[in-house]
């Protein structure tokens, strides 16, 4: 870990090591870290209207943005990146997406599993790095 990151937000440490925790645990805990960060870029901006607040999540937080993001990605990210989000997308959740096709489904719990492997290995300034990156693609197209 470098100078300046710190390992996890709150002092509960996973049960085993991270290179042993599923595609689809990183996924959950990574969806969780995507959405804290959103809703944080969200509050920089000058409208707070609660309904607006909403609506601009979801646009940034949906299946469909999260596997647009991911596809921007990835020429920046490294082999040990891509590596975790190719077992994060080939990982099977046993869940039927609502709002997106199932190729949309599976890159979207790839980005979320490589957010999770970011935390929990300790690279919050790659996660910042990663998720400024995603929001600004999604506004110069988007937002």
């Amino acid at each position: 870990m470098s100078e300046g990151e710190i390992k996890n937000w709150f002092p509960y440490e996973l049960s085993k090591p991270v290179k042993q925790v599923s595609p689809i645990v990183l996924a959950y805990i990574g969806d969780a870290i995507y959405e804290v960060a959103v809703r944080q870029y969200l509050l920089s901006l000058p409208n707070l209207r609660p309904n607006h607040l909403h609506r601009s999540a979801t646009g940034l937080v949906s299946a469909k943005a999260q596997c647009a993001i991911l596809q921007y990605l990835e020429p920046m990210l490294t082999e040990e990146e891509r590596e975790v989000a190719r077992q994060g997308r080939n990982a099977k959740s046993g869940t039927i997406p609502k709002n997106a096709n199932v190729l949309e489904y599976r890159h979207a719990t790839a980005f979320e599993c490589l957010i999770g492997h970011l935390y929990y290995t300790g690279k919050q300034d790659r996660i910042a790095e990663l998720v400024h990156s995603g929001i600004e693609f999604m506004k110069a197209g988007k937002l």
